[in-house]
């Protein structure tokens, strides 16, 4: 988007003018119309009834000659044709008139009417319109220079506060008095914008300190057995126990570095891959892997075959990341049931649940409600941030939501269909 960054004063200052000058010119031209077209009519009307005279005086006898005397005045000139071609009275030569003529008793009349006078008076008129709309227009154009000035003081206002906090100096707001003009839904919009940056930026150096804290522990380790390690003589019987610890502690690094990354991926907008995906078999492949590494577990799936379009490999991701939580909260003796449905999936186990106030924090990143225990596993805090992240990728929800007994994990997908038959 190319915003045109023309000064809003002028623009404004411009644009009234514009419209100033156009409503004066069409004020101009319509008084001028006006004033000729009732001139003309003015005229019309004192030709009619000369007209009018001239036919009573020709019923009464008059003589031509006569009539022309009676009616012929400053501003009416009168001119008889008789019928055998002779001309009575002189017809007017130069100036404006404007002329009717009329049949009476056999002789044409024509009568003139001198409009000089209200030639000039038009003139007159026009200049004093056009003088009077310049001076207006140089009047509104000063006013305007104000009145703008005035009207956009909380855009400077915004500029201000912005420049202000692109300076360091955060927590300034706009505080609108009214949020239903349009000044006031763009302070609202600009203070809303304002605390979700800051927001923004709070949560950013806190994920930032949290993940250099949790990583430092690792690396420690690390660094700690790598130095024993060096340190033990070569037929220490302490060496093999130091070198397990090393790989696990540069696993625990290397699981933290590989979260990391995939929620640098999820927030950087990451593609996800687009193939038909059974949830029921990605179940099922879930509690072989589980009962693979923990044979005496109780893990079991249930529910329909539903196909969905989505990333098959993030998705088992995110359900492994669930049985992974449930199978830590309720220990070696725990049951956990995958349940598949049209909608998506569940993942329920009988351990000690979520707090009613903890169901929408434990989706914050570096979260763990029991911490030594997710130390002792291993667990970073970033598997649901991350298994909400490649869901909502999809289009989807991952909620925690309300049970009699332990924990119930449900993700939504769009889309989502049942498999037809096989025939």
């Amino acid at each position: 988007m190319n915003l045109r960054t023309v000064s809003l004063r002028r623009r404004v200052t411009f644009s009234v003018l514009l419209v100033l000058l156009l409503v004066l010119v069409a004020l101009v031209i319509g008084v001028d119309r006006t004033f000729a077209t009732q001139s003309s009519r003015d005229v019309d009307s004192v030709l009619r009834e000369a007209q009018t005279r001239a036919a009573g005086f020709v019923v009464r006898g008059m003589p031509p000659r006569e009539v022309v005397r009676q009616l012929s005045k400053r501003n009416i000139r009168v001119v008889v044709e008789l019928s055998n071609g002779a001309l009575v009275g002189e017809i007017p030569e130069g100036g404006h008139y404007q002329r009717n003529a009329r049949t009476i008793n056999g002789n044409k009349y024509t009568f003139y009417a001198d409009t000089e006078a209200i030639s000039q008076a038009q003139l007159r008129l026009r200049k004093l319109l056009v003088l009077l709309g310049l001076g207006a227009i140089v009047v509104t154009g000063l006013l305007m220079i104000v009145v703008v000035r005035r009207a956009l003081a909380p855009l400077d206002a915004m500029t201000s506060l912005a420049q202000a906090i692109a300076a360091g100096h955060r927590g300034g707001r706009l505080n609108p008095s009214r949020t239903d003009t349009e000044l006031g839904r763009t302070a609202a919009a600009f203070d809303g914008m304002l605390d979700s940056l800051e927001g923004s930026e709070q949560r950013t150096r806190r994920f930032v300190a949290d993940a250099a804290h949790e990583l430092r522990t690792p690396i420690t380790g690390v660094q700690a057995v790598a130095e024993a390690l060096v340190q033990a003589p070569v037929d220490s019987p302490d060496r093999d126990q130091m070198s397990f610890l090393l790989v696990r502690e540069a696993r625990r690094a290397g699981r933290l570095v590989d979260d990391l990354l995939a929620l640098a991926q999820l927030d950087a907008g990451y593609e996800m891959q687009r193939e038909p995906v059974d949830l029921l078999a990605l179940a099922e492949a879930e509690v072989a892997r589980t009962r693979f590494v923990a044979p005496d577990f109780d893990i079991a799936v249930e529910g329909v075959s539903v196909v969905v379009e989505g990333d098959g490999q993030r998705l088992a991701q995110v359900l492994a990341n669930l049985v992974d939580n449930a199978r830590q909260a309720t220990g070696p003796g725990g049951v956990v049931r995958i349940r598949v449905d049209p909608t998506g999936f569940s993942v329920r186990d009988d351990g000690p649940g979520v707090p009613e106030g903890e169901r929408e924090r434990i989706f914050d990143r570096l979260v763990r409600l029991d911490d030594a225990r997710d130390r002792r596993s291993g667990g970073s805090g970033l598997g649901l941030a991350i298994a909400r992240g490649v869901v909502r990728a999809h289009g989807g929800e991952l909620t925690c939501e309300p049970a009699d007994r332990g924990a119930v994990f449900r993700v939504r997908l769009p889309g989502a269909a049942p498999r037809p038959p096989a025939i």
